[in-house]
């Protein structure tokens, strides 16, 4: 399923390092900085982050905060749930049904859709995440926010466990 929604597969990852471990990153307190851009480039919104995580067996619950350089609040609560095979599922109330993920080596990659609200106009939005294990307990998230197949905004997500 993965390997062929993408420009680049999970698989490309296989033996990379250092390895990345949803349920140890997202468990405990994250922060974390980050950019939207749209179809042009130019950063469109700025924001920061405050996660909390934690996991009961195979079921975890990432309550996340966004607090936005315009003043304006989000917070959005996902639950996780890793699969015996190694696959995530997600859903949080915006989410639609649910988001599907993975990992390999390094790398993460979750897939869902969103209806969006830009400008008094929601838009459905498939989301593309990527999402890299860095040192010193950072992950670099980088989204590609699509409508009709073509990326129409991007995502810049710097995590940090504190």
């Amino acid at each position: 399923m993965f390997s062929g929604c993408s420009f680049h597969s999970l698989d490309h990852y296989k033996d990379t390092k250092p390895e990345v471990d949803i349920k140890e990153f997202f468990n405990g307190q994250i922060k974390g900085w980050g950019v939207v851009q749209d179809w042009r480039g130019r950063v469109v919104a700025r924001f920061d982050v405050v996660m909390i995580g934690s996991w009961d067996g195979d079921i975890g619950t990432l309550e996340e905060d966004f607090i936005y350089y315009d003043g304006k609040k989000q917070h959005r609560t996902w639950t996780i749930t890793k699969h015996k095979d190694g696959t995530y599922h997600g859903t949080a109330d915006d989410i639609i049904d649910q988001a599907t993920g993975a990992q390999e080596g390094t790398a993460v990659n979750w897939k869902y859709q969103m209806d969006l609200p830009v400008d008094g106009t929601t838009y459905r939005l498939t989301f593309d995440d990527w999402m890299w294990q860095m040192h010193d307990g950072v992950l670099l998230n980088r989204s590609y926010l699509k409508k009709f197949g073509i990326t129409v905004a991007e995502l810049t997500l710097f995590m940090q466990k504190q």
